[in-house]
């Protein structure tokens, strides 16, 4: 049976890292600099949109089921496509909806090579907080759940790494890039975890994201190294976590969802301002009678 408890506080750090991350995205500088909130709601993307099929499959299956995946990811889209989510996963999820197979439909995106966007590294904090108590677990299961929308290797390569990040926070103690990278395959991912390893934990994120990338060319070695060098420095505090990774920039509502849902998996919402929670789009209730 997998850690459902660890698996709902990840989601939630999903979500939360999501609707904060997308409130900056097109908001001038001066207002982070002085933390000025926007106003509610914060809405969740298609971070929360995909995170949530993920974790409605471990919790009937106890596994990555890829055909039920597939469709559950296509249900969720078709009804409520209007969650940002990329031109090209706007095609896949129609393709599964309309009965063809995920592997043929993943398979033909650009030219054959498949995407190494960040779709499968975003959603896969659950999984990685599910089978915390098994990192080969994780490392297979976070692959057969990237594949069913994003062929490429890196894309995969950066689930993988998000869902042992995840994992290694809910096991508890301090872990660093370096425990990471030591699982995910070689490739660019794995290149971009290890420069971001060199950066002290007092480094400015902005430096960091300026050299490994901080989303903006909406690929998983530009997205996740990053995302996880700023979970890594606030192993225990969901809201500084939050504001170090909105920083830098980038896709912001990518980053902070993953970051969210690495180092919510150990914390949950502790610490979270409750003005915060007031402002977020709420999830659906099923995710809380999961607690």
């Amino acid at each position: 049976m997998g850690n459902t408890a660890a698996a709902v506080a990840a989601m939630r750090g999903v979500w939360l890292g999501d609707a904060f991350g997308e409130t900056w995205c097109r908001r001038p500088a001066g207002d982070f600099a002085e933390r000025r909130l926007a106003d509610g709601p914060w809405t969740w993307t298609d971070d929360t949109a995909m995170a949530l099929p993920l974790l409605r499959v471990l919790v009937a299956h106890g596994r990555v089921d890829q055909d039920v995946l597939a469709a559950e990811f296509a249900t969720e889209y078709a009804a409520d496509p209007y969650r940002n989510y990329g031109a090209g996963m706007h095609d896949v999820l129609a393709a599964f909806g309309a009965g063809e197979g995920w592997a043929v439909v993943t398979r033909r995106q650009f030219d054959g090579s498949g995407s190494w966007g960040n779709g499968a590294a975003m959603r896969v904090p659950p999984l990685g907080a599910w089978f915390a108590g098994d990192l080969d677990a994780v490392v297979a299961e976070a692959g057969r759940s990237a594949v069913v929308t994003h062929a490429h290797p890196e894309a995969a390569a950066g689930a993988v790494a998000v869902a042992v990040a995840a994992a290694l926070s809910v096991r508890g103690g301090d872990w660093s890039l370096g425990d990471v990278v030591a699982r995910v395959p070689a490739g660019q991912v794995a290149d971009g975890l290890r420069r971001a390893a060199d950066f002290p934990g007092d480094a400015d994120p902005r430096e960091v994201g300026a050299v490994v990338g901080s989303g903006l060319r909406i690929s998983a070695p530009d997205t996740v190294p990053y995302a996880l060098w700023c979970a890594a420095r606030h192993q225990d505090d969901l809201a500084a976590a939050l504001w170090a990774t909105a920083s830098a920039g980038g896709d912001i509502d990518t980053t902070c969802a993953i970051a969210g849902g690495v180092v919510g998996a150990r914390t949950g919402l502790a610490g979270v301002p409750g003005e915060w929670l007031k402002r977020c789009e709420g999830l659906p209730a099923w995710v809380d009678r999961l607690a």
